[in-house]
């Protein structure tokens, strides 16, 4: 179960979702697109990104970053007050999140990606964006695990059947990919299962999305 919300709050948390959920799939189209070697790449998880690659990938996961950090503190606004130290929770590891990608893809995109437009990567090797083998993949990889915590303990404000349901197992589903996506440095094929997340996230965005939905809303004022 969850309380009656405010009006502005459906529908922050509406759109926030709505968005969260485009801006993923609008990421999961790239990457499918990269590793099938159509964006100038080698292909294949374990090759680097062309300079049309980085932004046609980082854009969106920049954004991403930004309405699902909006999304779970809409969560938070939806839960029960018992329920609220999940939700708050949530909202700490999705700052973590957050503030972790952000800096990765803005440095990626103001940075990165217009030097090696003009084949220019002399003095800028720490930055560069190499999967499993670079420190800005490792802080990306760290971020998204943050992120599917949030998942999971987002998770526990939903209790309800129906739509909660819905919500609970796919935000569950998604923070159970977190040793996937953590790990993958030291083990590569692991990213074949933390790409579940190309279902699980989008899938826990979308049925937010209805839930904010179909909220109670509270009269009155704002």
């Amino acid at each position: 179960m969850v309380t009656q919300i405010s009006p502005s709050t459906k529908t922050v948390g509406f759109w926030s979702a709505v968005l969260a959920t485009v801006f993923s799939i609008a990421y999961i189209v790239g990457q499918l697109a990269e590793w099938l070697g159509l964006l100038g790449s080698q292909g294949g998880p374990e090759s680097s990104s062309t300079p049309l690659g980085l932004v046609l990938l980082l854009t969106p996961s920049l954004l991403l970053g930004s309405s699902f950090l909006v999304l779970t503190v809409s969560i938070h606004q939806l839960a029960l007050p018992e329920r609220r130290i999940w939700s708050h929770t949530a909202v700490a590891f999705a700052t973590v999140y957050t503030v972790l990608i952000s800096i990765v893809y803005f440095v990626q995109l103001t940075l990165v990606m217009p030097r090696l437009a003009h084949g220019q990567s002399e003095g800028i090797e720490v930055f560069l964006f190499v999967p499993f083998d670079s420190f800005l993949y490792a802080v990306d990889i760290l971020g998204y695990s943050f992120m599917s915590v949030a998942t999971l303990f987002a998770a526990m404000v939903f209790v309800g059947k129906g739509i909660e349901r819905v919500v609970r197992v796919f935000l569950t589903a998604n923070g159970l990919l977190v040793p996937f996506i953590a790990l993958q440095m030291y083990f590569h094929p692991l990213i074949w299962i933390a790409a579940l997340w190309a279902v699980t996230f989008p899938g826990s965005t979308w049925s937010l999305a209805i839930l904010f939905r179909r909220a109670a809303t509270t009269t009155g004022s704002d």
